[in-house]
């Protein structure tokens, strides 16, 4: 069966239809000097320097940048944000939202690792305005010249918007099917991808991210490092506050990478408050690895109600890892909450946030290869564990063959569709692309919508009215007529052997004379000297582990230099890019390394 069902107030005529701008000038009248939004920089003040902004501030300086975005651009048109993530990012996302110009969430130019992305994001989106600050100014002049792409009409600073102005805004009317924003996908298989998020959408995806996260909680506070330029962190952040009128504290990723205990301090920092936060497995990962017992004797995070993880797969091992090592730190059981969504889902779709452990259930590897979802016995070498990702909230989700779009029932392994109201309308100038993902139709619908269903591209299974995702569609490996999902298969070769990085193995495959050929690529852990490093050893050990667990043959292993493997903005590991740089040659190896040429 199907799970979910639309809420009450997001339905034809219930009061959360308003659009979720609209409720900024509301909690401006009702709590004009309660905090909103919070930025803690740490480049300032190693300690983070905090910079608040009440309600009734956010109201008016977004109303300025609404006006003056509007004097160089029209409704409709875009406005790219190649800024720093500061409060300025914020009051533009705002200020684009009450001017009806789109938004375009981006990053400043400067920002490492992310080049590719902006260069395809930005060229699609074909921006009329960038609005950036004017110490970023260098680096998006550098951007504009080094790229063939549209050159703006104009440059507006975020950091020198004039407040005079707000009072000379009109507010005019917003309709929900008005596009807010383009928020492009991480691109782990193709150039950026451009997903419609109307004012609709984000307004219902809001109230749905709120009912899910169990907020019946005073005084609920928001605690982020997430990229805004990511689904993720704008949605938490921006738009979750704006549902209640709450308040959210935020940093930078920059400052979450370089010290990841600082995400957790700013948690432990809000007493006689509820938080709330979310991120992806790998910073929980990150987290627990870098945590010392005379950091852990400074947190108190018995106020942290839900850490929702989500983004990437969830790890059965990191979630063990997090709250065994915050758990003398005042960490609740049931404070970790797995979950599920995508960009063109806005981002929320599921979560297990119900204040119980994470549920994680043993399957029959085997049989899941074949569609099947068998509970196994703990300890069984045929089997591995799935960790549930809860319900949805506002929304519906089936199990969907793809080929008979006919909804599996529950225990069979099928393509993950969504229907709600927060499901965006298409892909930025992309017709085509967009009926194919967005205009999804059931074959025998019988109590559930005939359409449009969203199609995820992810397998999944339903068991015991929960979502368990099994894996990406386009990633599995079929050698010899069997399926593998690659991050069971990544994960084998990275518990072979401490040479290999943990989540930076890419599995993949290419083809083969008869059958497709798995190939492994692998980075290395700085953690292992070069000088002890054998890599006959790490290849064997990884091919018998492989070989053991999967039951079948790694083709091809490649160890690579860290850094190789390449990632989506979202952390993910981006297996289409690494094979395309491995079929050309351009992986950077550590046999070159060890033998002086790399």
């Amino acid at each position: 069966m199907a799970l979910g069902s639309l809420l009450p107030e997001l339905q034809p005529g219930g009061s959360g239809r308003t659009p979720l701008i609209e409720r900024v000038a509301r909690w401006a009248a009702e709590k004009p000097d309660a905090p909103a939004f919070t930025f803690v920089d740490y480049s300032l003040d190693p300690s983070g320097a905090e910079v608040t902004l009440t309600w009734a501030e956010v109201e008016r300086r977004a109303r300025a940048t609404a006006a003056r975005l509007r004097r160089s651009a029209e409704p409709g048109e875009r406005v790219a944000l190649l800024l720093p993530q500061t409060l300025e990012y914020m009051m533009t996302m705002l200020g684009a939202m009450y001017a009806r110009v789109v938004a375009v969430p981006l990053f400043s130019p400067d920002l490492p690792g992310h080049a590719d992305r902006l260069i395809g994001a930005y060229g699609d989106a074909e921006p009329t305005l960038i609005a950036t600050s004017r110490n970023a100014l260098p680096h998006v002049e550098k951007f504009l010249a080094d790229h063939d792409v549209p050159r703006p009409r104009e440059i507006v600073f975020a950091d020198e918007i004039d407040e005079g102005p707000a009072e000379f805004w009109r507010d005019e009317p917003i309709g929900f099917d008005d596009l807010a924003y383009l928020q492009y996908t991480s691109g782990s298989t193709r150039r950026p991808a451009g997903v419609e998020i109307t004012h609709g959408n984000v307004t219902a995806n809001a109230a749905q991210l709120w009912s899910g996260w169990a907020p019946e909680r005073p005084d609920p506070e928001l605690v982020s490092w997430l990229p805004l330029f990511h689904d993720m962190g704008l949605i938490a952040t921006m738009a979750l506050p704006l549902v209640r009128g709450d308040h959210a504290i935020y940093t930078d990723p920059v400052s979450f990478i370089m010290n990841p205990l600082r995400w957790l301090e700013l948690i432990a920092s809000r007493p006689n408050k509820n938080v709330y936060t979310a991120g992806p497995n790998f910073a929980y990962e990150y987290a627990a690895s870098m945590a010392t017992p005379e950091a852990l004797a400074r947190l108190d995070l018995s106020g942290l109600v839900t850490c929702l993880n989500g983004a990437e797969p969830i790890r059965p091992a990191t979630l063990s890892a997090f709250a065994e090592t915050f758990a003398g730190a005042g960490l609740r059981p049931g404070a970790q909450a797995p979950g599920y969504g995508l960009a063109e889902a806005t981002v929320f779709v599921t979560a297990a946030a119900e204040d119980v452990p994470p549920k994680i259930i043993t399957v029959d590897r085997e049989a899941l290869t074949q569609g099947l979802l068998r509970v196994g016995e703990p300890g069984d070498e045929r089997s591995g564990p799935l960790v549930s990702c809860g319900r949805p909230i506002g929304q519906y989700v089936a199990i969907v063959d793809p080929e008979s779009r006919v909804e599996q029932p529950d225990g069979l392994v099928g393509e993950i569709w969504v229907h709600g109201p927060n499901t965006a309308r298409g892909y930025w100038r992309n017709t085509e692309r967009s009926q194919d993902t967005f205009g999804a139709e059931l074959a025998e619908p019988g109590a559930l919508p005939a359409g449009p269903w969203m199609r995820t591209g992810d397998y999944g299974v339903i068991h015991e009215g929960e979502l368990y995702v099994t894996g990406r569609i386009k990633d599995l490996i079929i050698v010899d007529g069997r399926n593998h999902y690659p991050q069971d298969i990544e994960l084998t070769a990275q518990e072979a052997h401490p040479a290999v990085r943990p989540d930076h193995v890419a599995a993949f495959a290419v083809a083969g004379e008869g059958t497709e050929r798995l190939v492994l690529v692998a980075e290395r852990n700085r953690r292992v000297p070069l000088a002890r490093l054998d890599l006959d050893e790490v290849e064997s050990a990884v091919r018998a582990a492989v070989t053991i667990e999967h039951e079948m043959a790694v083709q091809e292993f490649v160890m690579v230099e860290p850094g190789a493997v390449a990632r989506t903005s979202s952390g993910k590991i981006a297996r289409n890019a690494t094979r395309e740089r491995f079929l050309k040659g351009e992986l950077p190896g550590t046999a070159d390394r060890l033998a002086g040429r790399g």
